[in-house]
């Protein structure tokens, strides 16, 4: 089982926001905030942190990146670096779902075939990352990937 209590951090003062403090199970703390709104400012944030949306695709990018590390780690190549860039769009009505994600992979190492690197990106994205297979509900995923030798 997992936990998390998300807390609004405005709810006193007049100019309140919409900042949040996530606490999770293991003892971490992450701050969220809304983006200002400039029509109706005590409807927004203070952009002073990630948006919640952001953390979502930030925790995906996290999910399917541990993944391809540790795919190739115990393939025994020898990775060194490994980023993932995602892009995103949005459904244009609420819930504004994403509707598509693309994964851009940057992998870096010593003699890291290409087919490894595919292959550990395809298995993350098939079987193992929770995250990304939930979004793969509303959203059509990509993926690419370059491998830099280091």
């Amino acid at each position: 089982m997992m936990e998390c209590t998300v807390s609004w951090t405005g709810a006193t003062g007049a100019r309140s926001g919409m900042g949040f403090v996530a606490e999770t199970g293991s003892g971490h703390v992450l701050v969220m905030d809304g983006a200002p709104d400039t029509a109706k400012p005590e409807n927004g944030g203070q952009n002073l942190a990630p948006r919640p949306m952001e953390t979502v695709l930030a925790g995906t990018g996290g999910c399917t990146a541990y993944d391809v590390v540790l795919i190739l780690k115990r393939g025994r190549h020898q990775v060194r670096g490994c980023s993932v860039k995602l892009t995103t769009e949005r459904a244009e009505t609420d819930p504004k779902v994403f509707t598509k994600i693309h994964m851009h992979f940057t992998v870096s190492g010593k003699a890291i075939p290409p087919e490894a690197v595919q292959r550990a990106i395809a298995m993350s994205h098939d079987k193992y990352c929770s995250a990304s297979i939930m979004l793969g509900k509303t959203a059509d995923i990509t993926t690419s990937f370059e491998v830099n030798e280091d």
